[in-house]
């Protein structure tokens, strides 16, 4: 039995590029799948079923709030289960009401299906969080890298679901299905479940890092304060561009494929965004990285409302994917600077509940400034403000070990 952990554990240490790509996929079921997918079916939907930019909003804020109570949830449930566990019983759940959308045009059962998948998605990523942590222990020169592939596994699920959603909507309407947009949630679901599959042997290979030698720090929020709240910042205003985007892209008369590409894009520039910012991540112990990839998040989601001009839209696309996601990275990264193994779950649960709180708010007001006559060129207008607001607030954060880097 030792023997057989001894090579489990082998597999990390000798392949942790491919190890960091499996967990990966844990990151585009709860984010790339489960919610960001939701903004290429939103006109579908809301076309479909009458709703109003303020009610297709509140879906994205049911899905932000089910995360929240996930977040909450967590730390209990990380006391009885490994990060292993908890991260697929969280991706086979989400599977599963993804599907629920499927089968559902009730607007109540869709709000409840998005809080389900928010409390499940919670669970898959804080947990892969703390096995991306715990594999960056391993490979402290690769860290930041290791940090960046598992969050930037999003951008595969934003790609596959750029690709897959408008196939299964164009399937649906050559064969007459009333609700068309049934189709892709389903297929979305099979995905979840897909993806569950292939990570599920490969995240085995992550051993605790926990039980190390030294001071223990535990988790403070004062001492966290700035970054909790740059990071809260971000929650409410990069969700206002991922739900809303496709729908004012569609308004502003890019051709469907043409979207489709911008979509596909942004998802490839997330995952190319692991090898873009290690560095900084590895670098800075502070609030610096979020502060700077807030700034950059701010530019990406004003240039639409902005401008329709197809090439600043594309160049939005791919710098906000190039970005977002490395923020959250950020947020991990500076807690593993900063605290040790023991106290790695309280701090990421705490900054997952900000973002969380962050993200309740953002789709709604964005929405509701839409519905309001603004428009949703004003809508994101107010999510880069935030994103801006919260850039300020990051780079005031500073490192808990001054002495041993910036």
């Amino acid at each position: 039995m030792t023997k057989q952990i001894e090579g489990v554990e082998a597999l990390a240490l000798k392949r942790p590029l491919l190890t960091a790509l499996a967990l990966s996929l844990g990151a585009a079921i709860a984010l790339g799948i489960s919610r960001f997918s939701y903004g290429l079916l939103l006109p579908a939907m809301r076309a479909d079923l009458d709703w109003s930019y303020f009610l297709a909003g509140a879906m994205n804020t049911a899905n932000a709030l089910g995360y929240l109570l996930g977040a909450l949830v967590t730390p209990w449930l990380m006391r009885r289960l490994s990060p292993q566990r908890l991260l697929l019983a969280g991706a086979i759940l989400t599977g599963i009401f993804m599907m629920v959308s499927g089968l559902v045009t009730d607007t109540g059962v869709l709000l409840m299906q998005r809080i389900l998948a928010g409390i499940s998605s919670a669970f898959i990523f804080i947990a892969g969080g703390i096995l991306a942590a715990r594999l960056g222990a391993l490979h402290p020169q690769r860290s930041g890298l290791l940090l960046g592939l598992y969050y930037g596994g999003t951008g595969f699920g934003i790609a596959a679901s750029a690709l897959l959603v408008p196939a299964t909507l164009a399937a649906a309407a050559s064969n007459g299905v009333a609700h068309g947009w049934h189709w892709p949630w389903l297929a979305l679901g099979l995905l979840c479940f897909a993806a569950t599959a292939a990570m599920a042997a490969p995240i085995r290979t992550i051993p605790d890092t926990a039980r190390q030698s030294g001071e223990h720090r535990p988790f403070q929020v004062r001492a966290f304060a700035f970054g909790l709240l740059g990071y809260f910042m971000f929650g409410v205003g990069y969700i206002g561009y991922m739900t809303f985007v496709v729908a004012l892209l569609k308004q502003q008369g890019m051709a469907p494929p043409m979207i489709t590409i911008f979509y596909a894009l942004l998802g490839l520039a997330v995952v190319a965004s692991s090898r873009i910012w290690a560095g900084m991540l590895d670098r800075f112990r502070g609030g610096e990285s979020l502060a700077i990839l807030n700034a950059l998040l701010g530019i990406a989601t004003i240039i639409p409302a902005l401008t329709s001009a197809p090439l600043l839209v594309f160049l939005s696309g791919i710098v906000f994917g190039a970005v977002f996601l490395s923020v959250v990275a950020s947020t991990t990264a500076l807690v593993r600077h900063n605290l040790q193994p023991q106290s790695w779950s309280a701090g990421i649960s705490a900054f997952t509940t900000v973002f969380a709180f962050g993200q309740i708010v953002g789709p709604s007001v964005a929405g509701w400034i839409a519905d309001s006559g603004g428009g949703l060129e004003r809508g994101l207008v107010f999510s880069a403000l935030a994103l801006f607001a919260g850039a300020a607030l990051a780079s005031q954060q500073r490192s808990l070990h001054p002495s041993n880097g910036k």
